[in-house]
């Protein structure tokens, strides 16, 4: 009899994990479907985007190039200095004459593959069971006054965790925090997501953003012009030579 109730009991659990599974596939794919759907998000070859932000009341512009799964580059420039950040499939680079580097630096293999998320214009939950994610669904939180979704998404192959907020009303994503341990340090990284507006392709993405930094800085990032599959020249992600 004893052993019925462990049966049982067990079974009960795994009927519970799948609903909570499926309930999360729902929100995720609603959430696709609210992005313009999977074939518009996996039809994404390249992502251009030009962009203002503002730090510690200094005005900044910027542009980022993203080739889908190969390459990633973001450039800003405060007052005539360039601070450069570049990731591809394989390796990394940056520049930030304002910290001292006036040449490009190989970027550590720990930040690389931390780095290596921003290659995916899709983002982690897209497709996630085949990227070798798990995803989870953590209830719902208050955000900015509203109820969300809660989910959170590890890689099998990264000690990052990133958790994602989904309103119910837009089926957006809201808010998302990212920690990952550097050089032994744990470090977790806030966004806020606001503004979404469609691009000429049909997929659609957030126009403003808040990301709170471990320094304990915010930046606010607006988007001035967002395209889909532009013409990218791979050269602009080759670290100059000295």
């Amino acid at each position: 009899m004893r052993s019925l109730r462990v049966v049982l009991m067990a079974a009960s659990v795994l009927s519970m994990v799948s609903v909570q599974a499926q309930t999360a596939d729902e929100i995720i794919n609603k959430h696709i479907e609210a992005l313009g759907g999977k074939d518009k998000v996996a039809g994404i070859k390249t992502l251009y985007t030009e962009y203002d932000m503002e730090v510690m009341g200094q005005q900044a512009p910027g542009i980022t190039w993203l080739v889908n799964g190969k390459a990633f580059k973001n450039e800003v420039n405060f007052g005539g200095q360039k601070i450069i950040q570049v990731v591809t499939d394989k390796d990394g680079w940056a520049q930030n004459p304002m910290m001292g580097q006036a040449t490009p630096v190989a970027m550590p293999a720990d930040q690389v593959k931390i780095s290596q998320a921003n290659l995916d214009p899709g983002g982690p939950l897209f497709n996630y069971a085949a990227k070798g994610y798990t995803v989870e669904l953590a209830g719902k939180e208050n955000v900015n006054g509203k109820e969300a979704y809660k989910l959170t998404a590890k890689g099998k192959d990264t000690a990052t965790v990133s958790t994602f907020w989904i309103d119910p009303s837009t089926w957006y994503i809201v808010k998302s925090t990212s920690k990952s341990n550097m050089n032994g340090a744990e470090m977790e990284t806030s966004l806020t997501f606001s503004n979404y507006k469609k691009t000429d392709y049909g997929f659609v993405t957030p126009y403003n953003m808040e990301m709170s930094m471990p320094q304990g800085f915010t930046l606010n990032i607006v988007s001035k012009k967002v395209e889909v599959n532009k013409e990218i020249d791979m050269k602009l992600f080759e670290m100059p030579k000295q």
